[in-house]
């Protein structure tokens, strides 16, 4: 059944532009309308970007976010737009990652939820950075990630 009530978000529908950093992005929800249902929502951003804090130079990744909700399910366009206020900023691929969980964790406070950063080769070593904040829980089905390590041309 569709919500009806947008009022308390200030982003979807309207004309946005990406915020400077992820310090000024807001990551707004929406009510959950299936609270006490066990069920996985998994978003997937496989052009994710950053800086190298040392060089400057780009970072690219592809992240994929499960999260098990309780009581708000994060709102997408907004979930975007923090996404995407990480391009201009500096930091390494371990902060980057972390940080977008435990800002996921703060605002929608899930049952469960786990981010997979799988990094393009920095100084030729690819990094992948994998957290979630506890146990899986058994009583819903979460797909596998099945992103694979970064092989180049092998």
């Amino acid at each position: 059944m569709p919500t009806k009530k947008k009022a308390s978000l200030t982003q979807l529908g309207k004309q946005m532009s990406r915020p400077d950093s992820p310090d000024k992005a807001a990551i707004e929800s929406v009510r959950n309308p299936h609270k006490g249902v066990a069920y996985c929502v998994r978003f997937t951003c496989p052009e994710f970007t950053s800086l190298c804090p040392i060089t400057g130079q780009p970072d690219f990744a592809h992240l994929v976010i499960d999260y098990m909700p309780k009581d708000r399910l994060v709102e997408s366009k907004s979930l975007k737009l923090f996404l995407g206020s990480f391009r201009d900023v500096g930091a390494f691929h371990e902060d980057c990652t972390v940080a977008i969980a435990l800002r996921l964790v703060q605002a929608l406070k899930p049952t469960w939820l786990r981010i997979g950063g799988y990094w393009y080769p920095r100084g030729g070593i690819p990094i992948d950075i994998f957290y979630q904040t506890g146990l899986p829980p058994k009583d819903v089905w979460i797909p596998a990630q099945e992103v694979s390590s970064y092989r180049g041309r092998g």
